[in-house]
């Protein structure tokens, strides 16, 4: 009876998703996701010319024999540095997939985004960006259990759920802005705050054929603050604040990681942190970081109502992170704390 509830519970989850405003793909380590939080982020690269990244999600596996997977693959780089005066260009992309247990619901998401950045005098920063996206999602019906199959001992496939889906396929364009700041007074203290707007042109998502303005997917806003101190010879330490609200829905994290150098010149570095999202969960992160590669990963430990039912076990993620310089741009000053 209890496995029967929690398969309930998640199908219901899935269908109000379906029917009610979709829900973005979301990484616990949003700071190693930069272009996904904000289309600022690209090229907003403060201490390399280039960077690539892969993130990697895996979330319910404790009360699901299919656990939710989210995969991205990304990367920026700086262009026309020597082509404007205290200024440059970022250029970058982004290609998501998202499985929903079962396979019920695939999402496959792919990004460019362009953004200007602009330096303000000697110890400040400000960027302007923006993405634009194709998304194309897909359900599968059959792998769904509908609680009007369940007959009071099993789910019952020959019965026809209450439900008619009019698009088994949908494909919509996206569109994000974004704006940055960043302040550097001296070289072991930097501060940077960015805001922005997601799903700006309110795309339509449905899977009902709905021709009324039901399935319009919200504006999301989102907003950061986070910064890197030097606090000792070998520690830097990297505080973040990360807010979120679309329509009703409100995300708070924060918390702080901190490197630690276990080399002369920082080539080899530790990784570790602590985050927590408020009402939702507690997240550890641990990570090691050596010749410009940082390997970081990370675990969900659930404290919201959710925890009934997977005994408090969320989800783990992993993230890769490569930096790296233009032929002789390893002499360019960068603008935050280093090793």
């Amino acid at each position: 009876m209890q496995k029967i509830k929690q398969i309930l519970f998640l199908n219901t989850l899935l269908f109000i998703g379906l029917i009610c405003h979709a829900q973005d793909l979301h990484f616990s380590q949003f700071f190693n996701a930069p272009l996904l939080t904000n289309p600022a982020n690209t090229g907003f690269i403060s201490d390399a010319d280039y960077r690539l990244g892969v993130n990697y999600r895996n979330q319910w596996s404790s009360i699901l024999t299919s656990p939710y997977k989210t995969m991205s693959a990304w990367g920026d780089a700086q262009l026309f540095r020597n082509k404007f005066e205290n200024a440059w260009m970022g250029i970058g992309g982004a290609i998501l997939s998202d499985v929903a247990g079962s396979g019920g619901l695939k999402s496959n998401k792919f990004y460019g985004s362009v953004a200007y950045h602009q330096m303000l005098g000697n110890s400040s920063l400000l960027s302007a960006g923006f993405n634009l996206g194709y998304v194309s999602k897909r359900i599968d019906p059959t792998a769904f259990k509908f609680p009007d199959q369940f007959n009071g001992k099993f789910f019952d496939a020959t019965i026809a759920p209450g439900v008619t889906f009019t698009n088994l396929n949908i494909d919509y364009f996206d569109l994000q802005v974004g704006l940055n700041y960043a302040y550097f007074p001296q070289e072991n203290i930097y501060i940077n705050a960015g805001y922005s707007i997601h799903h700006v042109n309110t795309p339509k998502e449905t899977f009902f054929g709905d021709n009324t303005d039901a399935g319009k997917i919200p504006m999301r806003h989102i907003g950061f603050v986070n910064a890197l101190l030097k606090v000792h010879p070998r520690v830097i330490i990297n505080p973040n604040i990360y807010f979120t609200t679309q329509t009703n829905a409100i995300e708070l994290t924060v918390g702080m990681n901190a490197n630690y150098n276990l080399t002369e010149f920082g080539e080899s570095q530790l990784i570790a942190g602590l985050y927590h999202r408020y009402k939702d969960a507690i997240i550890p992160v641990i990570g090691f970081e050596t010749k410009k590669t940082a390997f970081t990963f990370s675990y969900d430990g659930t404290i919201s109502n959710l925890s009934k039912f997977n005994n408090f076990r969320g989800g783990i993620e992993l993230s890769i992170v490569r930096k790296g310089f233009y032929p002789g741009g390893e002499d360019r000053q960068t603008m935050c704390p280093r090793f």
